[in-house]
């Protein structure tokens, strides 16, 4: 797939961008919301090596001579056959090191907004088996097949879901 061009989404003002240093490994993460402001989040599959039968959001590896935006506008397409319109905040910045022998990994994950369909995502089905919306009442979902300590996803969408009733 050719690289996005970065001229095709905006990026909100005072938004922080991390520019991985040579021989780290990142990821992407988009939380998107709905005009309800519920967030969107797939369930992995439970053949998946890295957290199987877990809700995630958008998101994956930034690849070789990506930069993050680029990888995070691939991601949400590739994953949901929307494309990014805009960045609009850095939700956070993690360190973490999966179970599937990778390493250590930085990741940046952020509220988007996108354009499309958003009842009907393209989902990679060889990869998640559904998708859902979450509002607040939703959120404890979100811990699903995962132990304590492991609610990453949720404590991102938590944010974001209160971020958007502050703003409403």
């Amino acid at each position: 797939m050719p690289a996005h061009n970065p001229a095709s989404f905006t990026v909100a003002d005072g938004v922080e961008v991390p520019v991985p240093s040579a021989g780290e490994i990142w990821a992407v993460g988009a939380v998107i919301l709905n005009r309800a402001g519920e967030a969107f989040a797939q369930k992995r599959s439970p053949d998946r090596r890295l957290f199987p039968d877990a809700w995630d959001i958008v998101g994956g590896h930034v690849e070789a001579g990506e930069s993050i935006l680029e990888a995070l506008a691939r991601e949400v397409e590739e994953e949901t056959g929307w494309r990014l319109r805009c960045v609009r905040q850095l939700l956070g910045i993690v360190t973490w090191t999966g179970d599937d022998g990778a390493g250590l990994r930085h990741e940046a994950d952020y509220l988007v907004e996108v354009d499309g369909e958003l009842d009907t995502p393209a989902l990679e089905w060889s990869k998640h088996s559904g998708y859902a919306w979450f509002g607040p009442d939703d959120l404890g979902r979100l811990k699903e097949n995962r132990r304590t300590g492991e609610f990453l996803i949720h404590d991102l969408i938590a944010r974001a879901v209160q971020v958007r009733a502050q703003d409403a």
